[in-house]
């Protein structure tokens, strides 16, 4: 019996430190191979994979910075952009407003498909290298490049905010 005992307890301490191990590794990882989607209070994690819009990207590769102001009278300023394919930006977010409001990245149809999802459940939080709340009086910095040509958006999902007009154009030749 103390023998299954003693077995038993050597198994556990081994499955402890192999998972231990894993953790220390997993923390090892750039935070931009990690994407982050928070819905209601549960989280999931995935590694960034290249969209049609681009990729996340060092800071300190940005070629660029671009001001986009956001206000509560829901619309970004400038409404529209011109970025050459392959370029790296950075993008410095202030929320001139009293609300809270949001930049995400992506495509008019994907923007379309999340908005539906931020109405269904609007306690949803954006933690994705594509997406920043921001909140009012703060200004928030997001990096990106941009690998593809083509007519790319941003948008604010806070509920009634895109659909009321809240969303920019990027064109990426």
């Amino acid at each position: 019996m103390k023998h299954k005992l003693a077995l038993s307890l050597a198994a556990a301490a081994a499955l402890a430190l192999c998972g231990a191990g894993r953790a220390q590794n997993e923390m090892k990882h750039d935070p931009m191979e990690q994407m982050e989607h928070d819905h209601g209070g549960h989280e999931h994690a995935q590694k960034p994979k290249e969209t049609a819009f681009g990729r996340p990207a060092n800071p300190k590769a940005a070629a660029r910075t671009i001001k986009i102001e956001m206000s509560d009278a829901l619309r970004f300023t400038p409404s529209e952009l011109a970025i050459k394919k392959g370029e790296t930006v950075r993008f410095s977010v202030k929320n001139s407003g009293k609300l809270v409001h949001e930049m995400v990245l992506g495509t008019m149809d994907e923007l379309k498909e999340h908005a539906e999802m931020m109405q269904k459940d609007p306690r949803m939080k954006h933690k994705s290298a594509h997406e920043l709340d921001v909140e009012p009086g703060k200004t928030r910095t997001l990096s990106w490049q941009f690998t593809k040509a083509g007519e790319f958006y941003y948008g604010c999902l806070v509920p009634g905010h895109f659909e009321a007009g809240m969303v920019g154009k990027i064109v990426v030749r």
